[in-house]
């Protein structure tokens, strides 16, 4: 199966895909943080090309709800009907046929009404991990994730994350255990 990971500079979720056997590739702005088939830009420069299968990490910095308060404080406004547009392309691939699986925190009211509400919500604690951060899940074409591994003594590690410049890259890392159940449950 032919695989596009949109917006992944980990290739945690590439990977696990071509240790089962796909034609897989992630593309970000950013460069990827391992070795393997990654596109470096704009993912609309890509998406003429034919993917089986599109699994998009869309930014989430003016959707998560976690960041709602920061919309009319610094009137942002602009930014989230843009960051909205970005996803909805994503739905309209979706809509069209192609599989594709949207993975962004929960979202907050304004924007749900330009995205609409998710299809399931799962946690990293379903997928092997002993913590919890709600992940919510559009999908097109595609199952519900089955949980593969449920672990007890879940802590919320995400948001203790020391702030600074980079914590933004740890927080929206793709945990392996999640990787690995996209990769065989939709592979």
């Amino acid at each position: 199966m032919k695989v596009l990971i949109a917006c992944e500079f980990s290739g945690i979720v590439r990977d696990a895909f071509i240790a089962r056997g796909h034609d897989a590739m992630s593309c970000d702005l950013l460069p990827t943080e391992r070795q393997g088939p990654h596109y470096q830009g704009d993912i609309r420069n890509i998406l003429h090309k034919y993917f089986d299968l599109i699994i998009a990490h869309v930014p989430c910095t003016r959707i998560a709800n976690s960041g709602v308060r920061w919309l009319q404080e610094r009137n942002l406004w602009e930014d989230m009907y843009a960051a909205c547009e970005f996803f909805n392309l994503f739905q309209s691939l979706g809509k069209s046929g192609i599989k594709v699986g949207i993975e962004n925190p929960i979202p907050h009211k304004y924007a749900v009404e330009y995205i609409g509400k998710y299809t399931q919500i799962i946690q990293p604690w379903m997928f092997g991990h002993g913590e919890t951060k709600a992940t919510c899940l559009w999908l097109y074409n595609l199952p519900k994730l089955i949980p593969t591994n449920i672990v007890e003594g879940r802590e919320g590690r995400v948001w203790k994350i020391t702030p600074g410049p980079e914590r933004w890259k740890e927080r929206s890392r793709t945990l392996t255990g999640l990787a690995k159940a996209m990769a065989e449950q939709w592979g």
